[in-house]
Formats: C-alpha cells, sequence, structure tokens
C-alpha cells in the first residue's frame, strides 16, 4: 500500500536555502512559497503560503548556527503542515545539530540529540533524511523511520580524480580511532592505504596528538572527518603528520563546515594544503578562504526524496 501524497512539494527554511532550490532544481520543482521570519521580540513566524493538503512534503533545513533558530523554525513549518492536513512530512537535514551529544559522558549530562529527535517527531515528522550522522546511533532515537546519507561518496568521486593513477603516493588519515570504519570505506573506494592518529582530549575543543599509526613518510595524505568545528583537531592532526610522520603533503575531507571559533584563523595558518567540504552548512562570505573546495549535495538528496517519494530502495543507489 502506498501511503505518499498526491505530490511532491520542497520547502525551506532560512539555514539552506541554495541547497534547498537545488535540490527543487534538481526535482523539475518550484521551491514550496513559505516565510520564515521573526517578530520584533524574536519569537519565530512561520507562514505557509500555498495548499499541501494530500501533498508529500520536504521541509530542507541544516540546524547549523543560529541552532536553536533554525532547529525552532523547523519544528513550526512541521507543525504548520501537519494542520493543513499534508499527507507525508519528511525533514530534511543535511546537518543534524547537537549530535555530538548522543550519550552520557559524566554525571547529570544531557542527551541532546534523542531530545531533538523527541521534538522532530513530536511536531509532526513522519520522516528524517539526514547525512553523515556524527554517531550512528542517533538514528535509534527515532520513532520514525530515518534515511541516512552518506557524504563519503561524494568526497571519494572527488578525490579519485585528485589521486588519480597514483594511489600508492596517498594515505587516507583517521583522525582518531573512532573514525576508523569511515577512514577504512573511503580509502577503500579511492585504492589508497590507510593510518591513524591515536590522541586523547583533555578537555572539549581541545586535542592532544600521541601517535601515528601507519607509515605517512613521503605520502600525500588525506584527513577524512565527518565535521570541521574549532579546527584544533585537524590542524594538529595535520601538524603531527607533516612534523613526526614526514608526510610531503595534507589534504582534508569533511562533510559538514561547521567552523566556528578559531576554525578560519587555524586552517589558513596551518600546513594543510586544500579542505574539501559538502555543502551541508553554508559558508558565509568570511569564511570563504583559497584552500576551501565545496562539493555540492543537492543531487544525491534529490535522489534520495525521489525514492522516498515513489517507495524505491535506498540500497540499490546509495550503497
Amino acid at each position: 500500500m502506498n501511503f505518499h501524497g498526491k505530490d511532491i512539494k520542497i520547502f525551506a527554511g532560512n539555514s539552506n536555502l541554495s541547497v534547498a532550490k537545488e535540490i527543487a532544481n534538481q526535482l523539475g520543482l518550484p521551491l514550496g512559497k513559505s516565510v520564515c521570519k521573526k517578530f520584533s521580540d524574536g519569537e519565530i513566524a512561520v507562514s505557509i503560503d500555498e495548499s499541501v493538503r494530500g501533498s508529500e512534503c520536504f521541509i530542507v533545513q541544516s540546524t547549523c548556527t543560529p541552532v536553536n533558530d533554525n532547529l525552532m523554525e523547523m519544528l513550526i513549518m512541521i507543525d504548520a503542515m501537519r494542520r493543513a492536513s499534508a499527507a507525508r512530512i519528511t525533514a530534511v537535514m543535511p546537518y543534524f545539530g547537537y549530535a555530538r551529544q548522543d550519550r552520557k559522558a559524566k554525571p547529570r549530562d544531557p542527551i541532546s540529540s534523542k531530545l531533538c529527535a523527541d521534538l522532530i517527531t513530536a511536531a509532526g515528522a513522519d520522516r528524517l533524511l539526514t547525512m553523515d550522522l556524527h554517531a550512528n546511533q542517533i538514528q535509534g532515537f527515532f520513532n520514525i523511520p530515518v534515511d541516512h546519507l552518506k557524504g563519503s561518496g561524494i568526497l571519494a568521486d572527488y578525490m579519485k580524480k585528485v589521486v588519480g593513477d597514483n594511489p600508492d603516493d596517498y594515505v587516507v588519515v583517521s583522525p582518531d580511532l573512532g573514525s576508523v570504519t569511515r577512514a577504512r570505506n573511503f580509502a577503500s573506494r579511492i585504492g589508497t592505504s590507510l593510518a591513524i592518529i591515536d590522541k586523547r582530549r583533555p578537555k572539549a575543543n581541545v586535542s592532544e596528538v600521541m601517535n601515528i599509526i601507519g607509515d605517512v613518510k613521503g605520502k600525500k595524505v588525506i584527513i577524512l572527518d565527518d565535521m570541521i568545528d574549532t579546527a584544533g583537531t585537524l590542524c594538529n592532526g595535520a601538524k603531527a603528520i607533516v612534523e613526526k610522520g614526514g608526510a610531503t603533503a595534507v589534504y582534508a575531507c569533511a562533510t559538514h563546515a561547521v567552523l566556528s571559533g578559531p576554525a578560519i584563523e587555524r586552517i589558513q595558518n596551518s600546513v594543510i594544503d586544500k579542505v574539501v567540504l559538502l555543502d551541508t552548512v553554508p559558508l558565509t562570505e568570511e569564511k570563504k578562504i583559497d584552500k576551501f573546495t565545496v562539493l555540492h549535495t543537492a543531487p544525491v538528496f534529490a535522489e534520495a526524496i525521489a525514492r522516498i517519494y515513489n517507495d524505491n530502495s535506498f540500497t540499490a543507489a546509495f550503497d
């Protein structure tokens, strides 16, 4: 039995309008008519300016900076569409904020990603479509279907062209032990060997590199991570790879360009030659530097949306 709506409608909050427009363009659709603004006291005001009754609605919204405003915009848009009798509502979150708070690291810690999952579900979303959750177990925090896309495929296609016919000259490096599986799969896709940075983190947003597991001497290194926040881990790792490991060049690949605090200055002054990012988090003008190459995710999200609407398998397309 088919439960989807009579037609597809793509809506967007304010966080990532460019990606939403590209997704709609890929699907040959206009972007849905909606307005997200604020009252004078800062409250979010949402207006859906076209009928969604019986429609399959997709709301594109990354919960990046300003995180809480973007989250509330999405929740209110979901509520508005549910009350307007949309047939099915999918929250399309290229970047899922609060994902790093996925467990209790110490007593009395919140699990904020679980709270966000509950809020999205309670607002009325029927499904979540996202990319590269910081922790895979977050999928289990939802009581609705979660379609989890991998950004590494887009990054791997790009890096294959960079590596070309010289895979032996390159090494993929995992920035920590927790990212080894992602890095191993990435290295397998582009045909290179693998190394690991073993580090300890004394406190939040501060990392200390301890050791490099694997041979990077005389190699061009590709550091792969799911996000770059303050860039401390990335820049410290790159420095160790060059100074301790003897690498000749360092590239970095990441899905989410959070880039908070001193990130831009650190990357600009680091030994990193190039950083390849996806557009799940939009780059403001002051964050656009020559070292950055930004790849588009809209074709992947558009394919996923089409498959959701047509009840087609994800495995055939994305695995």
